[in-house]
């Protein structure tokens, strides 16, 4: 097991460590398409692009390495010709009949794998198994898995995160989170007013994080902190770009709501979409047409796209691993081998309600490598997604506690580097030499340098919350735009609580709606609901003043509840 940070080259190590390693042919597993493309496309002697050709490793290519990818057009001859087989462990464990049995046990000398802290689980196991005898090699940022399973393997190299850093391979990170000095909430009818010191011992209670996840009113605060940051890093004159991770897909489009009345260009991408939507979402990302990306259990493991520098975190994450694969997201370097480069840094951004700062202090320790935190980490058992992170959330859309103001005044920062650390200076002046530079030659002995290392991050971004301006119009448009989404999320449960397919007929049969299928049906029904609520007639929500959006909001909900009994009772 080898531990090397995102961005670090474990693609190229791949590459690398058959020669001198393998007696004979190499198997690759990733553990997803995504990456599984990645490793095929570096593995490409055929490409420009591939490492061998892209590093000058190895100069005399017309005999191999060649690979082989394990696809669905690929056949055994294929491996049988190639030097190195790349595939995804979805195509090789979960189709056995396609391939494990055709493979002799001896077919490979070496395995690779990619991500390697997924190893442990019985898909991985069974292609260990089938070559008993072949090497495995195992590499990942992660040393542990959130199912309480230990990963396979010893750990024989670990390059941290620390030093990742200070050598410039990824960005230098820092976490700010948002910090009330008052926040005001009702809960359970009841009125409260917290002070900072309350906050940070309420937050250990789950529905206290979660209410908070849930507050409009905090999520403004994280949306303005975080376009502080995107806009302080964009002073460079570079396209810096934002990701945020929402609890469900109803949070997702609240939070790109935020954004976009802010002026911000933004779109949420989710499993729920097809691929062709997905992928404009993400050519959107890619050709700086979206300032932020909302994300809900997407773009995880093997998504690169470097311009992300500002993670901002909606959700209370109940462990650690996937909290460190969500920050990953802001780790890989624009300027290479870089360090202090002004556009190779990175912010995460959340609220102290939340309760994930703890995760940064962890993430911190994970360089000390020390075996027995991670254990006590595993032991906890924690449950991995709040109630109601899964795309189809379950009601309420809103929790118990109502957040109606919060003073903000300050972040607490903390940058993962010490800018006091000597390994820091000693990191700096090797990475000069090796770009041909003495530091001290030019003047610049260590203590100016840490002179000027405590200067930067001493002043390194937004030093104080700022409130950002919202046009009204924008606001009104906001609220009217989610009064319709809700109103079109609510529907879909409503057909799934009554055990109605949206497409099908029953509900829409019942007539006086005029609707084509059931998801049609409900949404007329909970239109005239809400309306009548409201005290208008049909076509008139153009009207509405930002007031009336409002004060219906909250409404909403009990609206739907009115509307499923009554068609309970019908059917």
């Amino acid at each position: 097991m080898e531990r090397i940070p995102v961005g670090c080259g474990k693609s190229g190590l791949i590459s690398l460590l058959p020669f001198g390693v393998a007696q004979g042919r190499v198997l690759v597993i990733a553990p997803n398409l995504t990456i599984r493309s990645q490793l095929a496309n570096d593995l490409d002697i055929t490409s420009s692009s591939c490492f061998y050709r892209r590093t000058g490793s190895l100069r005399n290519l017309i005999d191999g390495p060649f690979r082989a990818v394990l696809d669905s057009d690929a056949n055994l001859g294929d491996a049988t010709d190639a030097h190195i087989v790349v595939t995804n462990i979805h195509q090789l464990a979960s189709r056995v009949d396609r391939w494990l049995p055709h493979f002799d046990p001896h077919f490979f000398d070496l395995i690779l794998v990619d991500e390697g802290h997924h190893n442990a689980a019985p898909t991985w196991q069974n292609v260990f198994g089938h070559f008993s005898n072949a090497k495995v090699v195992s590499l990942t940022a992660t040393p542990f898995r959130t199912d309480e399973q230990p990963v396979e393997g010893e750990l024989i190299y670990t390059f941290t995160f620390r030093e990742a850093m200070q050598r410039g391979y990824i960005k230098d990170i820092t976490a700010s989170n948002v910090a009330p000095r008052e926040i005001y909430f009702t809960y359970q009818g009841d009125r409260y007013q917290h002070t900072l010191e309350e906050v940070l011992e309420m937050r250990e209670e789950d529905w206290y994080s979660r209410g908070v996840a849930l507050a409009r009113e905090c999520n403004i605060s994280i949306v303005d902190a975080s376009i502080q940051w995107l806009n302080h890093y964009r002073e460079s004159g570079f396209g810096h770009q934002l990701i945020a991770v929402a609890c469900s897909l109803n949070h997702a489009r609240d939070i790109r709501g935020l954004y976009q009345e802010r002026g911000l260009a933004a779109q949420e991408i989710h499993s729920g979409m097809t691929t062709d939507e997905q992928q404009e979402a993400l050519r959107n990302l890619r050709n700086g047409a979206l300032d932020v990306i909302v994300q809900v259990q997407m773009l995880g493991e093997g998504f690169d796209h470097p311009p992300l520098s500002v993670a901002a975190i909606f959700r209370p994450y109940r462990s650690l691993s996937p909290y460190i694969q969500f920050v990953g997201r802001v780790m890989r370097v624009n300027a290479e081998r870089s360090p202090g480069h002004p556009d190779n840094r990175g912010v995460v951004v959340t609220h102290v309600g939340l309760n994930v700062d703890r995760h940064w202090n962890d993430f911190k320790l994970l360089d000390d490598d020390d075996q027995e935190l991670i254990r006590t980490w595993l032991d906890a058992g924690e449950v991995q997604p709040i109630s109601g992170n899964r795309l189809q959330a379950r009601r309420p859309l809103r929790g118990p506690m109502n957040v109606t103001q919060e003073i903000v005044d300050r972040f607490i920062s903390d940058p993962f580097l010490d800018p006091n650390d000597d390994t820091l200076i000693d990191n700096l002046l090797t990475v000069a030499r090796e770009q041909g530079l003495d530091l001290v030659e030019l003047g610049i002995d260590r203590d100016e340098l840490r002179r000027r290392m405590q200067q930067r991050s001493s002043f390194s971004g937004p030093q104080e919350p700022r409130k950002l301006p919202v046009q009204p119009q924008e606001h009104r448009r906001f609220l009217r735009r989610r009064l319709d989404e809700q109103i079109r999320s609510l529907a879909g449960r409503i057909c799934e609580s009554l055990n109605q397919l949206p497409s099908g007929m029953r509900i829409a049969a019942l007539g006086g709606t005029g609707a084509v299928n059931n998801l049609a049906a409900v949404i007329v029904r909970m239109n005239r609901s809400v309306n009548q609520a409201l005290g208008i007639g049909s076509g008139s929500r153009r009207d509405l003043s930002i007031l009336d959006l409002e004060s219906i909001e909250p409404r909403v909900e009990a609206l739907a509840d009115a509307v499923e009994a009554d068609l309970r009772d019908r059917l």
